[in-house]
């Protein structure tokens, strides 16, 4: 018999940042121990939108200040995950924004991240990974949503 693990559900918020490059648009993904890549993200504290929450873990996880960046307004997307710590199993939802900035180099939390890189979107697909499809989907989320703006914008004037 398979024993049921207790279920803990919790929500975090983040960003997927990116910027312009002269190779083309570039994502930001911070580096965790065991072959995982992510986008800055975290926990809500008391009282907090997501939003603000998102805000707050940027500036926590890369040093990227609100100041330092453009949200694109009109996106959201969301990942989830199940995961296990200990005897207690994980369902994590989280919203994730679209920010872009021209911040190169960020600070990261060594504690939480052992680096950092700005990924073409296709060298992004391959580092995170099969394991992470919900990372993967959102990021093409991302990808097609600044494609479509692009179009939106510069289509050729008629006379």
């Amino acid at each position: 018999m398979i024993e049921k693990l207790p279920t803990k559900k919790q929500v975090v918020a983040g960003f997927i940042v990116y910027r312009r490059t002269s190779d083309g648009i570039k994502f930001l993904l911070l580096y965790r121990r065991g072959n995982y890549w992510n986008f800055p993200k975290g926990h809500f504290e008391p009282g907090e939108r997501s939003i603000d929450a998102a805000l707050r873990e940027l500036g926590e996880e890369t040093g990227i200040k609100k100041s330092e960046i453009r949200i694109v307004p009109n996106f959201r997307a969301y990942e989830r995950f199940y995961f296990r710590v200990g005897n207690q199993g994980i369902y994590d939802t989280v919203i994730l924004f679209l920010a872009e900035t021209h911040k190169a180099e960020i600070t990261i939390r060594p504690r939480e991240h052992s680096g950092f890189a700005w990924f073409l979107y296709h060298d992004a697909v391959n580092v995170i990974g099969k394991k992470y499809g919900d990372t993967r989907k959102v990021l093409k989320q991302a990808r097609d949503f600044l494609r479509a703006r692009s179009r939106l914008y510069h289509r050729p004037q008629h006379k």
